[in-house]
């Protein structure tokens, strides 16, 4: 006998319109005891694919603390379940396990489906999500990092500098998913990012392989050229909120040879956030181009990246 697909379903719970979250799905316990919430929906928008995060805990009894990791792509490509290629999966994930930290992997609109700051909203929703379900998901809610790479170096950077009483704060908090509550973190890692857009006009980008048609991802986040919107392009900047009030602790990773996003992005941030007494750490891996290519130690950029956030987010407390 064929069950309906409603049996066990009480209409009663329904609500409309749905609300612009899911609560997170049944976990996967693996052999390991590592739980992972894969593809929870963490906030929609009519028109809009639904965004998604994966949650991994670790082994043994909670609440730990939590990394959101944010991929790259120019805005404009990647996903949740990616690092760069450089970094295995296996690496990344294992590395912010073993240390006894909770990863967040999110997606984000890309530049193309809605420019800035709808990225920035899609980060701040996420971790007003985890706050809201951290019972539920095994996380406490007071020791959240971020951590990035390329376009999420740049949304992790902004995630740690910008805040309700910052320039345009409201604007820039968004009102996606859960639509309320704290967004501070407590430890940024930033790999490669962007920080300081319009110094950035008259860099020139490099050739894709193969003849690629590839946007000017710039021009994509903005949704025009920075001298068309010069206003959005400091919006969109960390160096613009450097000064803000106590800033988190920063590590800044970035490749001395980077042809796509100069070292000197991560120069001006350092620089921004010393000048306000900020506690940063600038690390420059010689002779490496974008997405650490050319670097021998990719595991010890790992490593290193991941013992800055547990000192932080105090790991086995």
């Amino acid at each position: 006998m064929t069950q309906s697909p409603t049996a066990g379903f009480d209409l009663a719970d329904m609500t409309w319109p749905p609300p612009p979250y899911q609560p997170p799905v049944r976990p996967r316990v693996g052999a390991d005891g590592v739980r992972l919430f894969d593809g929870v929906t963490y906030a929609t928008t009519p028109g809009f694919r639904p965004r998604l995060l994966d949650v991994r805990t670790p082994a043994g009894e909670g609440p730990f603390p939590a990394v959101v990791w944010i991929h790259g792509g120019g805005w404009l490509d990647g996903d949740r379940r990616y690092p760069p290629p450089t970094v295995p999966a296996d690496l990344l994930h294992g590395a912010v396990l073993g240390a006894g930290l909770a990863l967040v992997s999110i997606d984000y609109r890309h530049s193309l489906e809605a420019p800035f700051p709808a990225q920035l909203h899609d980060v701040k929703a996420a971790i007003r999500y985890v706050r809201a379900f951290a019972e539920v998901l095994g996380i406490d809610p007071d020791r959240i990092g971020v951590w990035g790479e390329s376009a999420g170096g740049h949304l992790a950077a902004l995630a740690g500098l910008v805040g309700p009483d910052s320039p345009n704060g409201a604007a820039l908090e968004g009102a996606h998913g859960v639509g309320s509550g704290d967004t501070g973190v407590l430890a940024v890692v930033d790999w490669y990012g962007v920080s300081d857009l319009p110094a950035l006009a008259d860099h020139p980008m490099p050739p894709m392989p193969g003849g690629v048609e590839f946007p000017d991802p710039y021009e994509a986040l903005l949704g025009g050229t920075d001298a068309e919107r010069p206003a959005l392009a400091r919006a969109a900047s960390p160096v613009t909120y450097a000064d803000g009030a106590n800033p988190p602790p920063f590590l800044l990773v970035h490749g001395t040879r980077d042809g796509l996003v100069p070292y000197s992005q991560s120069e001006a941030l350092a620089r921004a956030l010393t000048g306000v007494g900020g506690e940063v750490t600038l690390r420059p891996v010689d002779g490496a181009d974008h997405i650490f290519l050319g670097s021998p130690d990719i595991e010890g950029i790992v490593a290193e990246s991941v013992a800055f956030l547990a000192g932080h987010l105090g790991a086995g407390a």
